[in-house]
């Protein structure tokens, strides 16, 4: 495990010891959950963007051979 040095707001960091007294919850139990969720969530918002991306070169390769399709001589197909 590593430990590092954080530096939060004081809002934040009120917010949190506010909420941690609540829940019951280590600190830095709340930390690790926090920063895999947050690791998640911008795993899944880089997948959207290569997805889309390769979304688009996909239609743009279905398009193109749709037109080399319609270019093609009716007789050379039958």
């Amino acid at each position: 495990m590593k430990a590092l040095s954080l530096k939060l707001d004081d809002g934040i960091f009120l917010e949190t010891e506010r909420l941690l007294s609540q829940i019951k919850m280590p600190r830095n139990s709340y930390f690790n959950e926090a920063v895999d969720f947050y690791n998640k969530y911008y795993e899944r918002q880089l997948l959207a963007k290569r997805l889309e991306f390769d979304i688009e070169l996909a239609g743009q390769d279905s398009a193109d051979m749709a037109t080399s399709l319609e270019n093609l001589d009716p007789e050379l197909i039958d």
